[in-house]
């Protein structure tokens, strides 16, 4: 088991930036590959972005690649995502995931919300 909780969302103007983290604790957090997804109002949940074990390799959806930034530190069991530019397009709840495997993971955070005002 993994639990995973999420922090650092809040009320952002648009062009700014914020930076959310997930604090695992469990199993051992360098096995997972990390990721995060977020849910609109009224729209499905989607990918936003994973990272690898070691922190080799990241990926993101196309929609978020030039201002969304994934990164994790394993010695602190943290992932972080790092957002700039935000839009309000951007306002969702952002779910931390662990055993991420294509747009399906096996654990997940409660989210934290992030809301974007024009």
């Amino acid at each position: 088991q993994v639990q995973l909780v999420e922090s650092g969302g809040g009320l952002v103007q648009a062009g700014g930036s914020l930076i959310l983290s997930c604090a695992a604790s469990g199993r051992t957090f360098s096995d997972y590959t990390m990721g995060w997804f977020r849910q609109a109002p009224g729209k499905e949940r989607e990918f936003v972005a994973s990272i690898h074990g070691r922190g080799d390799n990241a990926y993101y959806a196309d929609s978020v690649k030039a201002r969304f930034t994934i990164s994790r530190d394993n010695a602190k069991n943290t992932v972080y995502l790092q957002i700039h530019s935000l839009k309000p397009e951007d306002t969702a709840v952002y779910y931390c995931a662990a055993d991420v495997r294509g747009s399906k993971a096996n654990y997940w955070g409660q989210g934290t919300q992030v809301t974007v005002s024009s």
